[in-house]
């Protein structure tokens, strides 16, 4: 039913979000995107609703926070660069650091339902994701052009803001890599020199692939260009240019995730083999 809306999503904010654009330039043109896209998805809620209770609760809590996320994000972003001190970096670095802690108060004070969707619990779904479940707002956001009762829940705004503070964390340290480069780690001084990653480049840019598009990391949120650091940053390796590298993949013949297949192979194998024995 949403398939379509959301495929035409995830294409744009993926192609923004990898554009030569400046960070001010893509939230204000991802905040569009996303307000077209949850204006398509309320018209289609209006005019056809849902079968049963199970699929509202599906699109309250896995299909309308994604564009939601994705707004509450580049307007948080948008803030961000707007006020973010025009000099000094002490100024800039401080600032950055008041956005962490608001970070860190939002997800103290909202502890118990992270830990419920990071659990992956859903005996509270109908309460929490469905409209007749909805005694009151658990949560008041800044963006209430989406708040209308007919397309809201108790909770799934403030599981959009969840995700969508996943992704701004990401901003900020790249932010604070720039103004201060090994700032964002005392995290890069961690990495354990032994893991160097030997393999080929386009086997772990396989990897990358699996990972994002099975949606396990973040609860879905993270996008290529954060998983794809992550790996980087642990691996110490530097990765170019993966979408060239996933179009390479694409034109193989036969298996074509090759490295995934092989070890899956002898994954299975070794299992065998303790079988045997």
């Amino acid at each position: 039913m949403f398939e379509k809306a959301m495929s035409t999503f995830s294409e744009k904010v993926e192609s923004l979000i990898q554009s030569g654009k400046t960070d001010l330039k893509k939230a204000e043109d991802g905040i569009g995107v996303c307000i077209k896209t949850l204006s398509k998805l309320q018209k289609q809620v209006d005019r056809d609703d849902f079968e049963d209770t199970q699929s509202e609760i599906e699109f309250f809590k896995n299909i309308k926070p994604i564009p939601m996320s994705y707004l509450i994000y580049f307007t948080e972003v948008r803030s961000c660069e707007l006020m973010l001190p025009k000099a000094g970096n002490t100024h800039k670095v401080r600032f950055l650091e008041k956005e962490i802690k608001k970070i860190n108060k939002f997800f103290s004070a909202n502890n118990s339902f992270v830990n419920y969707m990071e659990q992956n619990h859903n005996y509270l779904d109908p309460q929490f994701f469905s409209r007749s479940g909805r005694t009151d707002f658990s949560f008041t956001p800044t963006i209430n052009y989406y708040q209308n009762p007919e397309f809201s829940t108790s909770h799934d705004m403030l599981w959009a803001k969840v995700q969508a503070l996943y992704r701004f964390i990401h901003y900020i340290r790249e932010k604070l890599e720039q103004l201060q480069p090994g700032s964002s780690g005392n995290f890069r001084e961690r990495q354990p020199s032994l893991l160097l990653w030997s393999g080929s480049k386009t086997s772990l840019v396989e990897i990358i692939y699996a990972l994002y598009l099975k949606g396990d990391l973040n609860h879905g949120t993270a996008d290529l260009k954060t998983i794809t650091s992550a790996f980087e940053d642990f691996f110490n390796i530097k990765l170019e240019n993966i979408y060239k590298t996933y179009g390479e993949i694409k034109a193989r013949k036969g298996p074509r995730p090759k490295y995934l297949h092989h070890l899956a192979v002898n994954l299975e194998a070794k299992m065998r083999q303790d079988e045997e024995k």
